[in-house]
């Protein structure tokens, strides 16, 4: 297929959109965010001996540093003992500085992409262009966010606008895992630095289906995780004289108890604004059943309707699979030891340890122990208010007319949760759609859709203007 230019791509959707919604930037800071993505992607960030993502916390630092924001207003931030995991910390300067500013954050840590896993024409880390789409690592997982955030610093500066109160924008490392969190790191080294009102992050975007878009949704909760050892012991013996009592049949059958049981429905304010919120863009038996379990959590029925979809399912309660298996020491010897890592996203306001009690009482007949892996950290919804709500449905409105707003809770986690633990309020919104059967992320050739891409860069322009007293324009 054709490559086409970001200039290009503006006429496509200028002529594709309606009359009254223009949905990309202007051409130079079009070119600016595919510039600054690019060489964001080109830089391995991975968590690896040769990720580096102080290097890339450095680049965008230059470009926010040549665009004229002062040297006082943008820091490199790197631990003391993990000098490749560098943060990036920029202030836009308002005018009112008594205001809590709001808070722009996005992850340039990738997870490890081998060459050899993507298609012989496709480079991990070489930043691509094919057809409609954008190719690399971290195209849609997060440096697609970390690049919009710098081109629109950079256009709100060079248009003039002051914002109503300060806005900082904090690149971090290690979401993807590795030994230094960036987010933890700042809250804990520099929390004057990123404190602030509420933050914008991942974890929400647009879905879209069959090239309509279905809805914006905002993350305003997600699980908490945490990982169990289920553990048999036995004294073991010579294979050659079985016994009934075996390590690794205790184990399983403790594992197939864990299989067939259902926590109880949770439901809080953001999944029941979803649920309800979605009822009718699914319609059916479905749509239905979302209607009953909001107004009766209790409706058994309609749970078992919803608990067939898996992801509606994993939004319903609280939900542990076993992702991990050892056993024995010998193939002549039964094993004296037999141990699964089983993993809990557990419903924001589910006590974990509730959750172990409940497990271990699974287990207990097989004679097979439950211990906790450490601890889950908090995570409490954020409130829905008309501050954030109303504005991120008005500039979606203004953008995509009649595609609905709807708040999620992610299954998964994000940075979002340690903020939220420290009484910071976190929301999941982007304007970045994705079609609803290709999500790439942290997969074999990751990608994003070109006019994807300068539509959310667009969406986060206007709505941080509308969140610091810029109105809509």
């Amino acid at each position: 297929m054709k490559a086409w230019s970001p200039a290009a791509w503006l006429v496509i959707a200028l002529a594709a959109a309606p009359a009254n919604a223009q949905t990309m930037p202007p051409q130079e800071y079009m070119d600016r965010a595919r510039e600054l993505l690019a060489e964001l992607i080109e830089i391995d960030t991975t968590d690896s001996e040769r990720g580096d993502n102080t290097v890339a916390a450095h680049a965008m630092a230059d470009a926010l540093l040549e665009a004229g924001f002062p040297e006082q207003d943008v820091q490199v931030l790197v631990p003391s003992d993990a000098p490749t995991k560098g943060n990036l910390v920029a202030r836009y300067r308002g005018r009112d500085s008594s205001l809590k500013p709001i808070l722009l954050l996005a992850h340039i840590d990738v997870v490890e992409a081998l060459p050899e896993d993507w298609s012989s024409d496709l480079n991990p880390f070489e930043f691509l262009e094919r057809g409609d789409y954008y190719y690399g690592r971290g195209v849609t997982d997060n440096k697609d966010e970390a690049a919009i955030y710098i081109a629109n610093f950079i256009r709100m500066r060079r248009e003039g606008f002051v914002p109503d109160r300060d806005i900082v924008l904090a690149l971090t490392a290690d979401e993807e895992g590795g030994p230094r969190n960036g987010v933890e790191f700042l809250l804990a080294e520099h929390r004057d630095l990123i404190d602030a009102a509420y933050a914008l992050n991942e974890g929400g975007g647009g879905m879209e289906r069959d090239g309509r878009k279905i809805s914006n949704n905002v993350q305003a909760a997600e699980k908490k995780f945490l990982s169990f050892y289920f553990t048999a012991t036995n004294p073991g013996g010579h294979s050659s004289v079985p016994v009934e009592k075996n390590a690794i049949y205790d184990l399983s059958q403790a594992l197939l108890a864990v299989q067939a049981y259902d926590f109880p429905v949770m439901l809080h304010a953001v999944t029941e604004e979803f649920f309800g919120g979605s009822a009718d863009l699914v319609g059916g038996e479905m749509g239905e059943a979302m209607r009953r379990i909001v107004a009766n959590p209790a409706d058994a029925q309609a749970a078992t309707t919803l608990s067939a979809d898996p992801g509606y399912n994993s939004r319903l309660r609280t939900t542990c699979v076993a992702t991990l298996l050892e056993g024995g020491h010998a193939q002549n010897a039964l094993p004296q030891l037999a141990r699964a890592n089983v993993n809990c996203r557990i419903f924001p306001t589910h006590d974990p340890a509730e959750v172990q009690a409940r497990l271990q009482e699974l287990a207990r007949p097989f004679d097979v122990t439950v211990e906790a892996r450490g601890s889950a950290t908090p995570s409490p919804p954020s409130p829905l208010t008309s501050e954030v709500l109303g504005p991120i449905e008005r500039v979606t409105e203004q953008m995509w007319p009649g595609v609905k707003v709807l708040p999620v809770m992610s299954t998964g986690a994000t940075d979002g949760l340690y903020l939220r633990r420290e009484g910071i309020p976190v929301y999941g919104v982007s304007g970045l759609f994705r079609p609803m059967d290709d999500n790439r992320a942290h997969g074999q050739d990751e990608r994003i859709l070109i006019q994807h891409f300068y539509e959310g860069q667009e969406f986060l322009y206007r709505l941080v203007k509308a969140l610091t007293g810029g109105g809509i324009a």
